[in-house]
């Protein structure tokens, strides 16, 4: 159990705190302790009766690669130049020093099971990060050969293991879910559990060295492969369909999406998207494999207590960005809106933090890397690459305390750069190419307690808070692009 609420140096005089930080793929706040009544998540539910929720936290890019730049830089995309899946951060942050490098110089073993910076579609580890070689694990997994095309690499497999990447549209799909009657460790995030106890356990017996321990759980992302068990957790017939399927009113029209990732997956198409009963199953399967990674974390969790290390060791709990479930017709991530972009972040740190807070603080994803350096007493981060998140400790003591009034987050598309604010009741996105003129912008404008899902974007409305928006987003450099080489 964690202690009460003491000051930092009392908690941390003697030994430096460890870190576990457990990133888990594709999950949105769709979980119990944020009010889901749908969800599974007992696990992540505990974790946060530990520690304090963060109820408005947003991802700085809705996609793998970007947003776990921002969380191990703290640096924004539009800081770093880097959008994409495939190309590494050091091409626009050579000298970069990690989350975990910054932990690594101060005397830390770094260590990294599973799925931390995307390895896939062109892009690759950062083996300066860790002290050991990071562990991999599968991202796309099927244990049924004919949801491989008979044992065939897929074409999401081949995106993830960088295997034919000129050839994907030839490669056959696989399927969209799989269910299987199995052991949890048949699949990639059983395994990860695994070898995360098993690092705990070796952690529990080196009383002279702090670990940071980095956990990247892949599912729920797609495909929605888990044991038979987490499907029958949950009744198909109790999720509701989205109730706005199609785009917001007087949106610009690139500034949605149709098909992408997920028409990569078989038996989907754009057209069969729109049917109930294929809507219904991919839901469903988004929280069984919830349910999944949650028992997972929870494993996790109880080794934490049964090797005596909770009391000293800081545990985060982040979503790399959300997920559209059929809301505005859209599906996956990879836009600017809100089921794209808010994530859970949940921190538990024994000492700072009284058990069970929640705070309305707008937190980033950059916010995570000066967090950690602060609650582990190692200063703030300096870079070299530009830090451009905030410490939330001050919340952590007071979840009333303010540390911003606003996220910051972007997407491109359609040629255009979207810059976004999100405040506590409106976002603003700013769409326009990089380097044009702000008279060449087009603008969104949401008000989330009048139109809280997002039906009509009412940017020719409100002229005050409009000018107010703007002021905020003009306070950040304009978007950068790193050449591809």
């Amino acid at each position: 159990m964690l202690t009460a609420t003491v000051t930092l140096h009392t908690v941390y005089a003697t030994a430096r705190p460890n870190v576990l930080l457990i990133l888990v793929d594709d999950l949105k706040p769709a979980l119990g302790c944020y009010g889901d009544p749908l969800a599974k998540t007992p696990n992540i539910d505990r974790l946060a009766a530990r520690g304090a929720r963060f109820e408005l936290a947003y991802c700085n890019q809705a996609v793998c690669a970007p947003s776990r730049n921002n969380l191990l830089l703290g640096t924004h995309s539009t800081s770093l130049g880097i959008y994409s899946l495939g190309q590494n951060f050091r091409a626009g942050a050579p000298d970069a020093v990690t989350l975990p490098q910054f932990f690594m110089k101060h005397g830390y073993r770094t260590e990294a099971i599973g799925k931390i910076l995307h390895t896939g579609h062109g892009n690759h580890d950062d083996l300066a990060s860790w002290s050991v070689p990071p562990m991999h694990e599968k991202v796309v997994e099927y244990l049924r050969p004919e949801n491989s095309a008979g044992g065939k690499l897929t074409r999401e497999e081949a995106f993830f293991t960088n295997q034919k990447l000129g050839q994907i549209k030839s490669l056959p799909r696989g399927a969209a879910w799989e269910r299987a009657d199995v052991p949890d460790n048949a699949y990639a995030d059983g395994r990860i559990a695994d070898e995360a106890i098993e690092r705990l356990r070796m952690a529990s017996r080196r009383d002279d060295e702090a670990f940071f321990l980095a956990l990247g759980f892949v599912k729920p992302h797609l495909p929605f492969t888990a044991p038979t068990k987490y499907w029958e957790m949950h009744d198909p017939d109790a999720f509701p369909l989205a109730q706005d399927q199609s785009p917001p009113a007087d949106a610009p029209g690139f500034a949605g999406k149709k098909g992408g990732e997920i028409v990569n997956y078989a038996p989907l198409s754009i057209e069969n998207l729109k049917n109930e009963t294929v809507q219904r199953q991919l839901i469903h399967g988004y929280y069984a494999a919830a349910s999944f990674a949650d028992a997972q974390i929870g494993k996790v969790l109880d080794a934490l207590d049964r090797f005596a290390l909770a009391d000293n060791t800081i545990v985060v709990l982040w979503g790399d960005h959300g997920w559209h479930l059929g809301d505005h017709g859209y599906w996956t991530k990879h836009t600017n809106y809100e089921q794209a972009n808010r994530i859970p972040i949940i921190i538990a740190a024994p000492g700072v933090v009284q058990p069970g807070s929640v705070s309305r603080q707008l937190a980033e994803t950059v916010d995570i890397y000066p967090t950690l350096a602060e609650l582990a007493g190692l200063g703030h981060p300096t870079g070299p690459q530009p830090i451009n998140g905030v410490s939330l400790v001050p919340v952590l003591k007071d979840p009333r305390a303010s540390v911003r009034d606003h996220a910051f987050h972007c997407y491109p598309k359609g040629g255009r750069m979207g810059r976004a604010i999100r405040t506590e009741r409106y976002r603003l996105v700013e769409w326009k190419k990089m380097g044009a003129l702000a008279a060449t912008s087009e603008y969104e404008l949401y008000d989330y307690v009048r139109d809280p899902r997002e039906l009509r974007n009412i940017v020719g409305e409100n002229p005050a808070v409009l000018s107010r928006l703007k002021k905020i987003l003009n306070r950040y450099p304009e978007a950068i692009r790193v050449a591809r080489k």
